[in-house]
């Protein structure tokens, strides 16, 4: 891990202390634009979580930047729309949906990707039948279980195999005509073959899509959930392995097939996080039979 610095100088940090209170935390706005570019240098176009760090100034940067943004509440929905996002440059995934959430994501065109088979009915009885739907896809084993998502037998995220074909094919019988495919198998990952493999399960889904139910997938989104290095020694993602694997992948699996998917991620945190710091005050230094410095 390289040698953690500080993207502020002094000077601007007692400017910033002068102007809040603390705690409060404090971005680099040249160091998230530097990643979104790296990103799209790469050739991966992200679509930013926006529970990852929901500001507006944050998702107007990456507005900027030709990001688009993965919402989950209405909240979200609200912020995107306020700074410009609109149509499918939204992606609403969300677990558990209420209404009126199905109902604002309609109404910005968002792309609506659903968690779960019974929200079919339930997306068409208040918000009705969008031209363009996913399906979180939740595949039956993993190698990168993680303590976050957890064992997929075990989640509440996403659509199972036994299930996954008829979701389409209801979907398609109630309306839909375009379709997109979605999966976050694990979360605060390094490693990045995790990001390869779901593009290659996907991409697998997709061909069987096609084949079974003539189903053309236009959008493949392989979840975000890479980490930043947080210890001693980790390493970051080497973002251009990723790309380089889901070109791969793609040529294989996806281009023999006459399928031409867009591939996105939903990065949140690999964007925002490595650029931002906490900054508080020191309010007591205790020595007991270890020091404490109190904040």
């Amino acid at each position: 891990m390289p040698p953690k610095t500080l993207p502020f100088t002094n000077e601007q940090l007692e400017r910033a202390l002068s102007q809040f209170e603390t705690p409060f935390h404090l971005y680099s706005e040249a160091g998230i634009r530097e990643t979104a570019r790296y990103m799209r240098e790469v050739s991966l176009k992200n679509h930013f979580a926006v529970k990852a760090l929901p500001r507006m100034r944050i998702l107007q940067i990456l507005r900027e930047e030709g990001q688009g943004v993965d919402c989950s509440s209405v909240p979200e929905l609200h912020d995107a729309e306020a700074v410009g996002f609109s149509g499918e440059e939204i992606m609403f995934s969300s677990n558990n949906t209420p209404a009126e959430a199905f109902r604002e994501a309609r109404r910005l065109g968002a792309i609506i990707n659903l968690d779960d088979i019974v929200m079919l009915p339930f997306l068409e009885e208040h918000a009705g039948i969008p031209e363009l739907i996913s399906f979180r896809y939740n595949p039956p084993e993993l190698k990168w279980e993680n303590e976050i998502i957890g064992d997929p037998k075990e989640s509440k995220f996403g659509v199972p195999e036994n299930q996954i074909f008829g979701a389409y094919k209801q979907a398609r019988e109630k309306g839909a005509e375009r379709f997109g495919l979605h999966a976050m198998v694990a979360s605060n990952v390094l490693d990045p073959n995790c990001f390869i493999a779901t593009t290659d399960i996907l991409s697998s889904l997709a061909v069987e899509l096609q084949d079974r139910l003539g189903i053309n997938i236009e959008l493949i989104d392989i979840g975000g959930g890479i980490s930043i290095p947080y210890r001693p020694g980790q390493q970051p993602v080497d973002l251009s392995k990723v790309a380089t694997g889901i070109k791969e992948v793609y040529s294989e699996k996806l281009s023999p097939k006459g399928l031409n998917p867009r591939i996105v991620m939903e990065c949140g945190r690999y964007v925002t996080g490595p650029h931002g710091v906490l900054v508080t005050k020191a309010r007591h230094v205790m020595h007991k039979y270890k020091d404490f410095i109190g904040i």
